[in-house]
């Protein structure tokens, strides 16, 4: 845990039990003036949801008390990367911490910033579950990601190019590496909520890439009145064809946007409780 103490005190905190109610609750991803950064961002003029002095970060939904903990699950909000939609954040985490995972929003940057940028916010966020994971109870193996449309392509991404200590200078040579770059920001498993490996709009079904991208088990939930409903499809098919582990529920009648509805979650706990360890 020293390694964890050391970069908590960089960014102005002490971990996960700063607070006087035990746990904090919003966790800044990086410590002021240095994150790593490609997009020049000062006015907002672009009717962007954030403005430039937004600091990425993430809120914490803890498992209730008398309910056993399994593990953590990182959630990422949908919003075709513009923005991140309320409906696919705490409502989700709610129910995942009911069932036992210790649930984290992250507030990834959207536009005008790239998704490699908000990949690296993830990242960043698994590796400070990882740090603390004696704080949240949980084997620090045991952190898995789930995303919506535009949160679960950058699940995926996190998950091809930002995973093991791939830090930020990968993306922005003036990044400088700390301590927390050393943990890995590897997941166990992925949650694909109406969403694929892929860009926004364009799922990757190369499934050569996929093998080489040592993707986790993951787990798939989507309708059929999905405008993607093809292209889920044919991702499912190719990440099954690269040797990953596949769990798919199709929703007959289902559209887009359906968020924590459609009894996907106690489906997702279940796959879980296959992948992660006990």
């Amino acid at each position: 845990m020293l390694l964890a103490a050391n970069w908590a005190a960089a960014c102005g905190g002490s971990g996960p039990n700063a607070d006087t109610d035990g746990m904090r609750k919003e966790i800044f991803l990086w410590p002021e003036g240095n994150m790593p950064t490609v997009t020049p961002y000062e006015v907002n003029n672009g009717g962007y949801q954030d403005d430039p002095g937004f600091r990425p970060n993430m809120v914490w939904y803890p498992v209730p008390e008398g309910v056993e903990v399994k593990g953590a699950v990182l959630v990422c909000p949908g919003g075709a990367f513009m923005f991140r939609s309320p409906n696919e954040g705490a409502p989700v985490a709610e129910r995942l911490s009911e069932l036992g995972y210790q649930s984290f929003v992250v507030n990834y940057r959207v536009r005008p910033y790239t998704m490699e940028e908000g990949s690296l916010d993830l990242a960043r966020a698994v590796r400070y579950v990882r740090a603390h994971a004696e704080s949240y109870g949980i084997d620090p193996e045991n952190i898995a990601s789930v995303g919506f449309s535009a949160g679960g392509i950058l699940c995926g991404d996190e998950a091809l190019h930002f995973d093991g200590t791939v830090n930020g200078s990968a993306l922005d040579d003036r990044y400088v590496p700390d301590s927390l770059d050393q943990v890995s920001a590897d997941v166990c498993a992925i949650g694909m909520i109406y969403s694929f490996y892929g860009r926004l709009s364009v799922s990757n079904n190369n499934v050569e890439e996929l093998r080489a991208g040592n993707i986790p088990p993951t787990f798939y939930t989507y309708g059929t009145e999905d405008p993607f409903y093809r292209q889920f499809n044919r991702n499912v098919e190719a990440v099954r064809q690269a040797g990953v582990r596949v769990e798919s529920h199709v929703l007959e009648g289902w559209p887009h946007g359906f968020g924590v509805r459609g009894g996907w979650a106690e489906d997702f706990d279940r796959f879980l409780m296959t992948v992660m360890k006990h």
